[in-house]
């Protein structure tokens, strides 16, 4: 049984930071790529940032460039989210996913190439 775990959500003012972790266990290959999505009240889930194994390539969302850094660590099936300069549209549902392979004109961006998702670990950023 695949499993991941996010942990690291809560209440934060703006301006301030956090950091998510995502555990991942069960896995029998090691994935294309992991990454992190958010879901806004009203909205679809959105693209965040993702890795991919080797960590040479990151993906951010725009609205994160510069603020959001994705972080892996192999050893532990764990990867991470260090949010610096939280803003309260940052406030979501945050969700950990795992895609098990790539497939030809499907960008790491897009949400339909994970396999494995996340119970979510809310982030509520007050202004």
């Amino acid at each position: 049984q695949v499993q991941l775990v996010e942990s690291g959500g809560t209440l934060v003012q703006a301006g301030g930071s956090l950091r998510l972790s995502c555990a991942a266990s069960g896995l029998t290959f090691r994935p294309y790529a992991m990454g992190w999505f958010r879901q806004i009240p009203g909205n679809e889930r959105e693209f965040v940032a993702t890795i991919t194994p080797s960590s040479s390539t990151t993906y951010y969302a725009d609205s994160v460039k510069g603020r959001f850094t994705i972080a892996r660590d192999i050893a532990k099936n764990t990867i991470y989210l260090q949010m610096n300069s939280l803003r309260p549209e940052d406030t979501a549902v945050y969700y950990c996913a795992a895609a098990l392979r790539t497939l030809a004109s499907v960008r790491p961006t897009n949400r339909e190439l994970y396999d494995y998702w996340g119970q979510g670990t809310q982030v509520t950023v007050s202004s």
